[in-house]
């Protein structure tokens, strides 16, 4: 009984591993745009992050401290 699995994996290796081969890119792509020098900043724009994220936390606070004062009622 031990012969069926040897059989299954010499099947696979004969003739499915070939057509991978068949398949494959022949050449790797080209390289997009170079990247940016090294201490280049982020970006512009992280004045919005920063705002946006002391508004996310000042609702986070309100909303602990509203639940804290229902929860003691």
């Amino acid at each position: 009984m031990r012969i069926v699995p040897k059989k299954s994996i010499f099947c696979f290796v004969v003739f499915l591993l070939p057509c991978f081969c068949v398949f494959a890119a022949p050449n790797p792509p080209a390289p997009g745009l170079p990247p940016p020098p090294p201490g280049a900043p982020i970006d512009g724009s992280i004045w919005i992050l920063t705002i946006s994220s002391i508004l996310f936390g000042y609702y986070k606070l309100r909303k602990n401290i509203s639940l804290r004062k229902k929860a003691s009622k």
